[in-house]
């Protein structure tokens, strides 16, 4: 099984990365590792640090569907998650690599980042990992209200799942969870194979 975890950040996708691999023992990427990996490998890799993330993640694409259909053909289990997952690519692992896939993306609704920018989403950014400065220029409320917006957009029209915490984000993250686990048991079923 596959969990990919994309959305804006400063979304909890670290975070959940990390809960989900203590509950479910599988192994985790974080795609910004792998996009500084290869860049401080190869600084001509095609992309700088600073691009825009549908930049990226179109670089990093063929990379990162290679790790996916891997872990499916050798029945591993992996968690990856970074705001470099675009939605419109998902669909081209194919449903043969799908059925063992589990993707949603995670955001905020405008009126949950007007009232909690600076007291919960800036505060808890680096619960994780440490980070410097704030990452895309998402420094202002109303750059990150656009991205977010954006995502959710690019999300619909993907026919990708969307999780927009629109009140207390503890209890809307809970949802997610519970979906998760119904989502590892309902694939589980379908291939007749127990995850652990």
């Amino acid at each position: 099984m596959v969990i990919l975890i994309g959305g804006v950040g400063y979304a909890g996708k670290t975070l959940m990365a990390q809960q989900l691999l203590e509950k479910y023992s599988y192994s985790s990427l974080s795609v910004d590792h792998l996009k500084m990996g290869l860049y401080r490998a190869d600084i001509g890799c095609g992309f700088a640090p600073a691009d825009s993330s549908k930049l990226i993640g179109d670089k990093l694409w063929p990379i990162l569907k290679g790790i996916i259909m891997t872990c499916i053909e050798n029945n591993q289990n992996l968690i990856i998650e970074g705001c470099y997952l675009l939605p419109k690519k998902i669909n081209e692992l194919g449903n043969e690599y799908l059925a063992d896939v589990i993707s949603f993306y995670l955001g905020f609704s405008m009126s949950y980042i007007e009232r909690h920018f600076e007291t919960k989403i800036l505060k808890h950014r680096s619960v994780i990992e440490q980070r410097g400065e704030l990452c895309d220029g998402w420094d202002t409320m109303e750059r990150y209200i656009l991205e977010n917006e954006a995502q959710k957009e690019i999300c619909e029209k993907s026919g990708a799942k969307y999780f927009e915490i629109q009140d207390d984000y503890e209890e809307e993250i809970k949802c997610v969870y519970g979906w998760i686990d119904g989502e590892i048991s309902r694939k589980s079923d379908m291939q007749g194979t127990i995850y652990k």
